[in-house]
């Protein structure tokens, strides 16, 4: 298959809360625009899905979407993204998008696109990586003695054709000139964007993606896989286990770590929360500095019993009223975080 037929791909990489999601809506609204059918590959590191959720409900059409759950991408197997990404492109997309989680290293995703199965259907059209500009400086010292990590850090920048240093109003122009600095010493050549709220022109990232799903031939499963002509377009693919050590989760049983020292907490709602939500927010705070990122949906028994959508990230809360029935959970994402300890503390908290 000549390049006029494959299916471009995008990849979505950064730190935890740099703007992936909210540069992914915006993707997906700029397709729609342009009338192109996009294919979406999601990955989160916990077991709930709330940036997908988030996705689905920020955008007017529907759109194939794949997630992988409760772990990195770039430690699962191939034939699970290869799966996933054959069963995209069953929906005869016009192009893929892939956001990666915060602690993923694209320079392993786009090697698993080179695979045999995947290298005749797609291509490498972008790798775009955002840059917290408020914590990008602090991170660095903060994952000083994880030389894992900040390996993987160093790769989502020198990988990225696109750098995005978003969230340039929280900071003082001499700040964002060392985080320049920084982004510059490990990508010299890729293209620099500044950005609030990860807006940046689009129409270059566009400019030469055209639909195509007129013109490619059916897409067939990849030989010796199972047949999966009876997906939905939603099809969440199975969890998946890292290779490291796993810690106690707060339910008690086994569960994997993201990556290196990152983990994961996922705390349930069963009920309205007693609480008002200003004590909810101490008890986040809390585990900082090692709490990176915290998200999830929950309802408060007064004044209202509405749900809401919280997203804390960069040290700040947003509250968003939700029209939403689903499970109430929390998701704390951090460095180190003592899961019994944060757990326990929870339990006495309701």
């Amino acid at each position: 298959m000549n390049m006029a037929m494959k299916i471009p791909v995008v990849v979505l990489s950064g730190f935890l809360g740099s703007g992936k999601t909210t540069l992914l809506i915006k993707l997906l609204e700029e397709a729609a625009a342009r009338g192109l059918k996009p294919g979406v590959l999601m990955n989160e590191l916990g077991k709930s899905d709330i940036d997908g959720e988030l996705v689905s409900r920020s955008t007017s059409t529907r759109f194939p979407l794949e997630k992988m759950l409760d772990g990195c991408i770039c430690c699962t197997k191939k034939d699970e993204i290869q799966a996933a990404l054959t069963g995209l492109l069953q929906q005869d997309p016009d192009l893929l998008l892939l956001e990666l989680t915060g602690v993923a290293n694209p320079e392993e995703i786009v090697e698993q696109l080179a695979e045999p199965g995947l290298l005749s259907k797609l291509y490498l059209h972008r790798v775009i990586t955002l840059v917290d500009a408020e914590h990008a400086l602090e991170y660095n010292s903060l994952f000083a003695s994880d030389k894992q990590l900040v390996r993987t850090l160093r790769s989502q920048l020198s990988a990225a054709d696109d750098l995005i240093i978003n969230k340039t109003d929280l900071i003082p122009p001499v700040h964002s000139g060392k985080v320049t600095e920084m982004v510059r010493k490990y990508n010299a050549e890729g293209q620099v964007h500044y950005a609030v709220n990860a807006n940046i022109p689009l129409a270059s990232l566009f400019s030469t993606i055209r639909p195509v799903s007129r013109r490619l031939p059916q897409v067939t499963a990849a030989a010796g896989s199972s047949s999966r002509g009876s997906r939905s377009p939603f099809q969440i693919v199975q969890p998946h286990q890292h290779l490291t050590a796993t810690p106690t989760s707060a339910s008690g049983g086994e569960a994997p770590t993201s990556y290196s020292r990152i983990n994961t907490i996922s705390l349930p709602i069963r009920e309205p929360l007693q609480i008002p939500a200003s004590k909810l927010e101490r008890f986040i705070k809390k585990w900082s500095p090692g709490l990176l990122r915290a998200k999830g949906y929950v309802r408060f028994s007064q004044p209202k019993k509405s749900a809401y959508l919280m997203q804390y990230s960069g040290k700040r809360f947003n509250w968003e009223a939700m029209d939403y029935d689903g499970p109430l959970y929390l998701v704390l994402i951090g460095y180190r975080l003592p899961e019994p300890l944060i757990a326990e503390e929870w339990a006495m908290l309701r």
